[in-house]
C-alpha cells in the first residue's frame, strides 16, 4: 500500500477488536499477571506480549510451555473471573474509534468485525462498549476453523458483507492480524498498540499509522477525491 495515502476507495471496512476498538490487550495482560501471581507464578512481561493478536489455543499452548497444563488451567480460570468484572464495567474505547465509525456511518460504507476473540464473550465486550450496533457483521474464531493468522476470519468478514476481498481495508494493530489480512487479499492498516512493528513487519509492505484518527483522515480524504 502507498505510505502516501489510499490507492484505492474502500467499499468496506473491517476491524480488529482487541487493541485497535478497545483497550483490551493492557487488560488482558494485567489479568493474566495478576492471576498468575495469585497462583504463585512472577512470569516476565515478554509472555504476555507474545500472546498479543494470537488466538485462544495458541496463548495457552504459550502458557503451557511456561508453567504446565494443570497450572495454566489455574490462571486462566482466576484469569476469566478478573477480566469478566472488567468486561462487565465496559471496556474503554482505543482513541479515536467513535469518530471513525461515525465518519463510516455517514458514508454508508459496510462495516465488519474480525476478532481473535470467542464470539460469546466478543459478543458481550461489543455490546458493554456500545459498539455493537454499529457494526454490520460480527466475525470471531468461534467461526471459522483456522485463526489469524490465516485469512479465514477475513474472508468470512468479506462475505458476510457482500463485498470482494480485494476491496476491503482492514484495520489491526498486531502483526498476525496484518499477516491474515493480506493472506486474504486485503489492504490493511496497522495501528500499533502494545507491539511496535519490527523490521520483519515492517518489510510486509503495508501502511503503518499512529492512530485511527490518522486512518479517518486518509479515507477523508480518498472520498474527497485529493490523491495523495
Amino acid at each position: 500500500m502507498s505510505a502516501g495515502g489510499l490507492p484505492f476507495t474502500p467499499a468496506a471496512v473491517i476491524f480488529d477488536m482487541d487493541g485497535l476498538m478497545l483497550d483490551s490487550e493492557r487488560a488482558i495482560i494485567a489479568c493474566l499477571a495478576d492471576a498468575a501471581r495469585e497462583c504463585g507464578h512472577d512470569l516476565p512481561e515478554l509472555l504476555w506480549l507474545s500472546m498479543v493478536g494470537h488466538s485462544e489455543a495458541v496463548c495457552r499452548h504459550l502458557l503451557d510451555e511456561a508453567v504446565g497444563e494443570a497450572e495454566r488451567e489455574r490462571i486462566l480460570q482466576r484469569s476469566h473471573a478478573l477480566y469478566d468484572a472488567v468486561v462487565e464495567a465496559g471496556m474503554p474505547h482505543r482513541p479515536g474509534i467513535v469518530e471513525m465509525l461515525d465518519f463510516l456511518q455517514a458514508k454508508r460504507i459496510p462495516r465488519a468485525v474480525a476478532t481473535s476473540t470467542r464470539r460469546p464473550l466478543a459478543m458481550r465486550k461489543l455490546e458493554a462498549a456500545g459498539l455493537l450496533p454499529r457494526f454490520d457483521a460480527v466475525c470471531t474464531s468461534s467461526d471459522v476453523e483456522h485463526p489469524k493468522p490465516a485469512p479465514d476470519i477475513y474472508l468470512l468478514a468479506a462475505a458476510s458483507l457482500g463485498v470482494d476481498p480485494a476491496q476491503c481495508l482492514v484495520l489491526e494493530d498486531s502483526p498476525t492480524g496484518v499477516r491474515a489480512a493480506l493472506a486474504a487479499g486485503m489492504h490493511p492498516i496497522q495501528i500499533p498498540d502494545l507491539l511496535e512493528p519490527d523490521d520483519g513487519v515492517r518489510a510486509l509492505g503495508h501502511m503503518i499509522l499512529p492512530s485511527l484518527d490518522d486512518a479517518r483522515r486518509l479515507l477523508e480524504r480518498r472520498l474527497a477525491g485529493e490523491l495523495l
